[in-house]
């Protein structure tokens, strides 16, 4: 047995498929796409004993997420910097529609990954988060 000084251990759980690496000297077939990305290693894709609407969310979010870590790394925080200053220059309910898809990104991932944040990670979520809400307040006369 361990001493109580040892981490404990904790069951190996499979890989990801697309998370999984290819085996050594395997060639890709002819006339197949180029190689992308693989997912980062992990243990999990899912929380462990999620349920409900957590659990729900998380699987319909699975192919997106997938999705969106095959993108250029540059893409999608550049769509998010783009739309941003379109909502701050855009004085009136026009800046309002264009916040609006950042808020919801911004929200979705802030959901997905609330679970494994430290406190400090999460105050920075919820800043970010009421940022957005007032600035998309503001734009459509609220505030």
């Amino acid at each position: 047995m361990g001493s109580e000084t040892d981490p404990p251990r904790r069951p190996k759980v499979q890989a990801h498929p697309l998370a999984r690496k290819p085996a050594p000297g395997a060639r890709a077939a002819r006339g197949a796409r180029p190689a992308r990305r693989p997912l980062p290693a992990g243990e999990q894709f899912f929380t462990p004993g999620a349920t409900g609407v957590r659990r729900s969310v998380e699987q319909r979010s699975a192919a997106p997420l997938v999705f969106l870590f095959q993108l250029p790394r540059w893409l999608v925080p550049l769509a998010m910097v783009v739309l941003l200053l379109g909502g701050l220059v855009l004085p009136d309910w026009r800046g309002a529609v264009v916040v609006a898809p950042v808020l919801v990104f911004v929200v979705w991932l802030a959901y997905l990954s609330w679970p494994s944040l430290r406190p400090s990670g999460r105050l920075l979520r919820v800043a970010l988060v009421t940022f957005l809400v007032l600035l998309t307040a503001t734009r459509l006369g609220l505030i």
